[in-house]
């Protein structure tokens, strides 16, 4: 798995996209692992594909249940996968999961979409995709 910091993981999604048009592939899959309603109340990066990695009431992680579900969307296990939570922590046993069951390009947004805590407990004040100014749109 590569981790690739927010604007990193921007540029790359902007350059692959790119790139695979051009190719006349699919551009790569981008999946906030955060439940629903974490990604359309707290907001969530353009184009990004929901599919959690735990929902409410369980909040259990369901590994092969994402997995299937990743796959049903991305249609093929060589398309590229890009993974972003709140803080970047979610997407590593996510990515593990999809590496598992043999995707061969998956990537993670380091800090997720709102970052560390900082001493105060609120996060998007240290890192992460909105702290970097990213694009990101909320319900």
């Amino acid at each position: 798995m590569k981790h690739l910091t927010p604007k990193q993981a921007w540029s790359w999604l902007q350059a692959e996209t790119e790139r695979r048009a051009a190719e006349g592939q699919d551009p790569p899959l981008f999946v906030d692992v955060r439940m629903e309603i974490e990604s359309l109340y707290v907001g969530r990066p353009p184009g990004v594909e929901n599919i959690p990695w735990y929902e409410y009431p369980d909040l259990t992680p369901d590994a092969a249940r994402f997995a299937e579900a990743v796959v049903a969307e991305a249609g093929d296990r060589q398309r590229p996968v890009l993974l972003i939570c709140r803080s970047g922590k979610r997407t590593l046993d996510a990515g593990a999961a999809l590496e598992a069951v043999g995707f061969t390009e998956v990537l993670h947004v380091v800090h997720g979409f709102e970052g560390d805590l900082n001493d105060a407990f609120k996060r998007s004040s240290l890192n992460g995709w909105r702290y970097d100014g990213l694009p990101w749109e909320q319900m």
